[in-house]
C-alpha cells in the first residue's frame, strides 16, 4: 500500500532537516579544507599588530578640533595627537614633534607601516616641527593647524613630499 503524497513530503522534509542538523553539529578542524595543502600554500591570517591599533585609534580622532598644546579629544596639536594615541595604548612618547623624531626608531618612507609616525619640516628653520600617524597607502592622520580639524594627509601631496623628514616607530609586536 502506497502512502499519500502529503505523508511522503513530510517524511522527506523531516529527513532533510535531520541531515542538515547533523551536518551543523560537526565542527571543522582549524585548517578545514586545507589539510591536503603544503604549509607554504595555506592561507595565514595575520593577527592585528600594535601598529594597526595605533592607526585605528588615530583615525578615530578624525574631525576633532585643533588646539595649540592640546593632547586630548577636546583639541589636539600634531604632537599632542601622537602623544594621546600612543598613551592610550600604554606607549610612552615625548611631547614635541622634534623630540618624538629624535627618540623614535628611524624609518625610511619605504619601510613605513600603519601606526608609524611621519615627520615634516614645515617651518623655515628646517627642524622637525610637524608629525602625523601613518595609516597606510601614503596616508596619515594629523592635526594640521589652527582652524583645521584632525584630518587625513597624503605623503604624495607636494607640500608634504617636499618637507618629509622621515618616519619613526615607538610600537613593537614583541613583548
Amino acid at each position: 500500500m502506497r502512502r499519500p503524497l502529503r505523508a511522503e513530503l513530510q517524511h522527506g522534509v523531516l529527513l532533510g532537516l535531520l541531515l542538515l542538523l547533523s551536518a551543523c553539529a560537526t565542527a571543522p578542524g582549524p585548517m578545514a579544507g586545507h589539510a591536503d595543502l603544503p604549509d607554504t600554500q595555506r592561507q595565514v591570517v595575520p593577527e592585528r599588530s600594535r601598529g594597526d591599533a595605533v592607526a585605528e585609534l588615530a583615525s578615530a580622532q578624525l574631525g576633532q578640533p585643533y588646539r595649540y598644546g592640546g593632547n586630548s579629544p577636546q583639541g589636539f596639536d600634531c604632537s599632542g595627537l601622537a602623544l594621546f594615541v600612543h598613551q592610550q595604548l600604554g606607549l610612552d612618547l615625548p611631547r614635541t614633534a622634534l623630540q618624538q623624531r629624535q627618540e623614535s626608531v628611524p624609518l625610511d618612507q619605504a619601510d613605513l607601516l600603519p601606526g608609524d609616525l611621519v615627520f615634516f619640516t614645515m617651518g623655515p628653520r628646517l627642524l622637525v616641527d610637524h608629525v602625523g600617524i601613518y595609516v597606510g597607502q601614503a596616508r596619515f592622520v594629523h592635526a594640521p593647524r589652527a582652524g583645521s580639524p584632525v584630518r587625513i594627509g597624503n605623503l604624495k601631496d607636494r607640500s608634504f613630499a617636499l618637507r618629509f623628514a622621515g618616519g619613526g616607530r615607538y610600537w613593537s609586536d614583541f613583548k
